[in-house]
């Protein structure tokens, strides 16, 4: 059974949504080391993701979307994330985006709907690809060297871009590009299916080896005038609203976390070496170290949960609750690398061993720290607003 965390199922929409992410990650638990030891993509665990219209989880319900809170989208990453990791990453770019844009309606509404509507009807995927290999990661203000010049029919966009997950299955990635003539980086909505873009199988890591994160080689893609749909600033489409749906990082690692404590608990209760009249779960420095790993999902699942309903609640907050949100991500990030040494140490020497999951766990949770922010970033983020107030 996986860790249900019923302290944070509150309604029954809750219930309902974490009941779905569980069936699903109980499936995908069967094939994740599949998929991690060959570094295929999952389109099998997609295929039953669409098949239960989780793609429009975040949909607004406006255009038949289920219109999920953020505290709701952690809830289902957290349970998500406890069968394969790698999935749960990927869906939740896509999830995370989708809420974003519910959330600013900067787009052309029309373009907006048309999105939404091929996402319910259509099974649609969407991420953004904004990281490039000569500038790293867009939040840290590197200025794309892709670039899209404006013809008399529309745009032209020429590029390079790395950590581009959901790559073999996405119908739509938002290229970040620099605008010819402007000092404007603009985003760029383009079809995967009818541009034209190349994927350059790069992705081959020890970590999340299966989220389909490869790179895409953009060559003379013409797009119409109106796939020029946003202005980028410091990383982000909208320097006034934090990103609240980030929050799908910490809470997927989390999820490696609290699958990392399952197993490591049904280990304790059966394994009695021939040294002790009964299983190891009723020595002392085992039940300390359980302790320490239910402690820090204590503090990293409270804080996320926390400052998501703290989100959801207060509208005229938001602006205020970036560094909020940095601390999740930091403090989630950093306990479930704590929490699988921890259950590793418990398991001893067997625990390196490709025949259990701990070492996908221990590898898979290392990817966590260079998610966005990175953890030095929080800190200056932190460390600043104390001396603004």
């Amino acid at each position: 059974m996986l860790h249900k965390g019923n302290f944070f199922i509150k309604t029954k929409q809750q219930k309902e949504l974490y009941d779905l992410a569980y069936q699903h990650a109980e499936k995908f638990r069967e094939r994740a080391a599949y998929y991690d030891e060959t570094g295929e993509f999952p389109f099998e665990n997609f295929k039953e993701l669409k098949a239960s219209d989780f793609p429009a989880l975040t949909v607004p319900t406006e255009y038949n979307g289920r219109g999920i809170s953020l505290y709701e989208l952690v809830l289902v990453q957290e349970t998500l994330g406890q069968g394969d990791a790698a999935t749960t990453l990927g869906m939740g770019w896509h999830l995370g985006i989708l809420m974003d844009l519910s959330i600013r309606r900067e787009w052309d509404e029309s373009i907006f709907q048309k999105l939404c509507e091929e996402v319910v009807s259509g099974k649609k995927l969407i991420n953004r690809a904004a990281t490039e290999p000569k500038t790293g990661s867009p939040t840290r203000g590197g200025k794309p060297y892709t670039t899209a010049v404006r013809q008399a029919d529309g745009w032209l966009v020429n590029g390079h871009k790395s950590f581009a997950s959901l790559a073999p299955i996405a119908d739509y990635f938002v290229i970040s590009a620099s605008i010819e003539d402007s000092d404007q980086v603009g985003g760029f909505l383009i079809d995967t299916h009818r541009s034209g873009i190349q994927i350059k199988e790069t992705w081959d890591t020890m970590s999340m080896r299966a989220t389909g994160s490869d790179d895409l080689i953009l060559k003379n893609i013409k797009v119409p005038v109106e796939a020029h749909v946003e202005t980028i600033r410091g990383g982000h489409a909208n320097d006034k609203l934090p990103p609240g749906w980030l929050l799908h990082i910490p809470a997927c690692y989390l999820g490696i976390a609290l699958a990392a404590r399952r197993d490591v608990i049904a280990f304790a209760e059966n394994y009695q070496p021939n040294s002790l009249p009964h299983p190891i779960k009723e020595v002392p420095h085992v039940q300390q170290k359980i302790g320490e790993i239910d402690l820090e999902l204590m503090k990293a699942r409270y804080l996320m949960y926390g400052v998501a309903e703290k989100w959801d609640e207060d509208e005229e907050m938001r602006p205020y609750l970036g560094p909020e949100l940095s601390a999740v991500k930091y403090a989630a990030t950093n306990a479930a690398v704590k929490v699988v040494d921890l259950a590793m140490r418990i398991v001893g020497g067997t625990s390196i061993f490709r025949s259990k999951p701990f070492e996908r766990y221990y590898r898979d949770v290392r990817a966590g720290i260079h998610n966005p922010p990175n953890d030095d970033a929080v800190l200056g983020i932190l460390g600043k607003r104390v001396f603004n107030d």
